[in-house]
């Protein structure tokens, strides 16, 4: 959010509005001016009007800068507590907790994913994501053959950026194939290789008539790493990746950004400053494809930036170890699930997360930790929301080489248009929107779908980044706990104790997404519902667990930011 806006608002408005902050993003509230003084460093970010006026800011009270993140307008310091109580006194200045998020898989005991989502059926037709870029956001990417070049021996792992340390490890110019500066970095933990692997192998696999064991196989790879040896980053280090892609995406012709990771949410989805930087990327016209999280299956799980409504968030489903019957095909018990706190529905579709071989090192601390999951060579199986994100990063690149027009809501409509919710014997709902959002993508189905404005209707980027206007979806909570829809009647939308799933809740190829679970205008996103300065909504929400606010648990126009306190807000456990 820009901070021109917030520099209008009252003093005492907003004095309460960074202490609700710290002490929403787990920051040390500051003692008096008369208490000792701790010497102590840590590393914050620190937004201002722009990144020049946050730097300066920050040499102002004598701290150090250690990430310019002009993404968000702001950067990375290392202050101590009363240096950074010193800039929370400044007229538009805000102070964020560094906080972590780690990467949202896990090792399982494989499936062929390609086959599962149709996407061998395009690569039949020369669809194979030729000249699109992808960037996966995580920790590394190794040197392989299948990673390293196309299906037609040509390099395409054209980029490495190590965001950790600030340095560009390797790349290449994509219009003469020719290396460039730099050698290829590790991948300690071995995730991302892994991620790649999924999306982008170019290797064929002989007990699949030599199909390719990835969904976009040639396709362009730009590794960006942000996270370390354990699996776990830093909102600095993964925040200058998203303003490095952004600010290189041309050069790598990177379309596509995959974000398979996961942080508890303790704000806004517009006040975070990670969801700030994936949001800008959406502007600057990247489709980013982001994990749910592994947090299911209770509902309000979705963790950031899985929780901004503007991206594409993927849950988990698994083919239950028969990859050749889609008949017996369920949702992936540890999928998170929405709503959102702002109503939101999340996860927008579900893909394969479970059992999903993909390519890993000998040596990453995934394969040494849980060598029973290794299968042999260089390849590992996992299971996570963050190989289903990776699917559909996988499934975007096809689009967008069969139509390199589409724009990030484009891709995200016809995806949702084409999925396939998994239906009952009587062909209701198996399970809620929130659990499996439009349903199971599908790639064919997916490139030659024609829909057209069915995703983020109501919503603008524009405003919202700017800190003007921020909204809400339509889901609620009735006081028996049942999550609901407003607006809309009938039990396909309910989801409460009896709308668990079990074996009976299958997905099926009969069953295609149509009039009666229409994903639009009808129940996701209305004008109606609009957020102003944070607190006030046109319409109650109650959540009767999760996420409380007030004695009531309403928000109402008598809640605003001047008469709330801090302590009634109960962060979801």
């Amino acid at each position: 959010m820009r901070r021109d806006d917030r520099t209008q608002q009252s003093s005492v408005k907003r004095a309460f509005w960074f202490a609700a902050l710290a002490a929403i993003l787990g920051l040390a509230l500051l003692s008096t001016p008369t208490a000792p003084v701790d010497s102590t460093t840590t590393v914050v970010i620190v937004q201002g009007v722009d990144t020049a006026s946050a730097a300066d800011a920050v040499r102002g009270v004598g701290g150090s800068i250690t990430h310019e993140l002009g993404i968000i307008d702001a950067v990375a310091a290392r202050l101590t507590a009363e240096q950074q109580q010193r800039l929370e006194l400044l007229d538009g200045i805000g102070t964020f907790e560094n906080r972590t998020a780690e990467v949202a898989a896990k090792p399982a005991p494989p499936t062929f994913y390609p086959s599962l989502i149709d996407a061998d059926r395009l690569h039949t037709e020369g669809i194979t994501g030729e000249g699109i870029g992808v960037a996966f956001l995580d920790t590394g990417s190794e040197t392989h053959t299948a990673l390293n070049k196309n299906s037609f021996g040509a390099w395409r792992q054209i980029a490495q950026y190590d965001a950790i340390t600030d340095e560009l490890l390797a790349s290449m110019d994509i219009s003469s194939s020719e290396s460039g500066v730099g050698t290829f970095a590790t991948d300690e933990y071995g995730h991302g290789t892994h991620l790649a692997s999924v999306a982008l192998s170019s290797s064929r696999t002989s007990a699949r008539n030599g199909k390719f064991s990835g969904v976009a196989p040639d396709a362009y790879l730009v590794s960006v790493k942000a996270f370390d040896a354990t699996g776990s980053g830093t909102y600095a280090d993964v925040i200058r990746g998203v303003d490095w892609i952004v600010t290189n995406k041309d050069s790598y012709a990177i379309r596509v950004l995959n974000c398979s990771f996961s942080a508890a949410p303790q704000s806004h989805y517009w006040e975070d400053p990670l969801n700030q930087a994936v949001m800008r990327a959406w502007d600057a016209g990247i489709v980013v494809v982001t994990s749910a999280g592994n947090g299911g299956p209770k509902p309000m799980t979705v963790g950031v930036p899985g929780n901004a409504p503007y991206v594409i968030t993927v849950g988990a489903m698994t083919d239950n170890y028969t990859p050749e019957d889609g008949n017996d095909d369920v949702l992936a018990n540890f999928s998170a699930a929405g709503p959102t706190y702002e109503g939101f529905v999340k996860p927008e579709i579900v893909a394969p997360g479970g059992h999903i071989l993909g390519l890993m090192q000998n040596g990453a601390t995934l394969a040494q930790e849980h060598p029973e999951f290794f299968e042999g060579g260089n390849y590992f199986t996992m299971s996570g929301t963050s190989q289903a994100a990776a699917v559909v990063s996988g499934v975007a690149l096809l689009m967008l080489q069969a139509d390199p027009t589409l724009t990030p809501d484009d891709v995200k409509c016809r995806l949702m248009a084409s999925s396939r919710p998994a239906v009952d014997a009587n062909g209701d709902l198996a399970y809620s929107v929130f659990q499996q959002g439009a349903g199971v993508v599908n790639a064919y189905d997916a490139v030659f779908n024609v829909a057209n404005e069915c995703a983020n209707q109501g919503l603008d980027l524009t405003l919202d980044l700017a800190g003007v206007q921020h909204f809400g979806g339509r889901a609620n909570q009735a006081p028996d706990g049942t999550y609901y829809l407003m607006g809309l009647e009938g039990d396909a939308y309910l989801w409460g104790d009896a709308y668990l799933w079990g074996d009976a809740y299958l997905w099926s190829d009969a069953y295609l997404w149509g009039d009666a679970y229409l994903w639009g205008d009808a129940y996701l996103w209305s004008d109606g519902y609009t957020w102003y300065e944070g607190a006030v909504i046109s319409e109650a929400y109650l959540w009767a667990d999760g996420y409380l606010w007030g004695d009531a648990y309403l928000w109402s126009d008598a809640l605003t930011t001047e008469t709330m306190s801090v302590n009634t807000w109960v962060p979801q456990e």
